[in-house]
């Protein structure tokens, strides 16, 4: 995973209080670990982040995030 994405959502996850920030900043610190393994509520979640979102850096970088965690 570019490490640039991983900043642009840390950025966001600073920047905002909700539960999909809580739950974006659970999937980055996740992506550090390169034995952790994401569960399929967790590639639902992305994919509807990924398709919700308007922010076009934001969502290249969530379509990295997803690549990395997701490879299948």
């Amino acid at each position: 995973m570019k490490e640039y994405s991983r900043m642009v959502i840390e950025e966001y996850c600073r920047t905002h209080r909700s539960k999909k920030s809580q739950r974006l900043a659970e999937l980055v610190e996740m992506s550090y670990d390169l034995y952790a393994e994401g569960t399929d509520d967790d590639a639902i979640f992305l994919e509807e982040t990924i398709r919700k979102e308007k922010n076009e850096e934001l969502k290249e970088a969530l379509i990295d995030l997803d690549g990395f965690i997701f490879p299948y």
